[in-house]
């Protein structure tokens, strides 16, 4: 049985702060990117209209992107300085967001079990569609993603 994909991407979407704590170079410090972003949707059918989803569906996902990674600093929960980087947000600051990782990587993951267990259930398409990838790129050199099958969600 084959299989349609779609793309959607968002480049350079807002700056973005974060630090790896338990880095031994540079990156223990605080220091920002305008993160791009990039999905793949799977199906084995399309819809009525001949799609695996319609493009114009994805506003709340955009949405969902921008609070979290436009003009934010990100911070571990086992950031050994959480309490002075949620500081920062308490005196309107920074507006903070903390998640389990900070990274690429831990950004990529959150993405992919968001997008296939939030959004695509919210937009009724996880019966039909399935995020395949989610790519994070700090800039064009240096991208992490995650990469999974339908059969991998704890949910699809």
């Amino acid at each position: 049985m084959g299989k349609y994909v779609l793309s959607k991407s968002y480049k350079q979407l807002g700056s973005v702060v974060f630090r790896q704590a338990k880095a031994s170079n540079h990156c223990k410090r605080l220091h920002g990117y305008a993160l791009s972003f990039y999905f793949e949707f799977e199906t084995t059918t399309l819809d009525a209209c001949h799609w695996v989803m319609n493009f114009g569906g994805f506003r709340e996902l955009k949405d969902f992107l921008e609070d979290k990674f436009d003009h934010t600093l990100l911070v571990a929960k086992d950031d050994p300085e959480i309490d002075t980087l949620v500081q920062l947000g308490e005196k309107g600051l920074a507006k903070v967001i903390v998640l389990e990782k900070t990274g690429c990587e831990a950004v990529a993951d959150y993405l992919y079990d968001y997008v296939n267990n939030v959004f695509l259930q919210a937009s009724g398409q996880h019966d039909r569609v399935w995020c395949s990838k989610v790519e994070v790129r700090e800039k064009d050199s240096n991208r992490a993603m995650r990469v999974g099958h339908r059969e991998d969600s704890n949910l699809l």
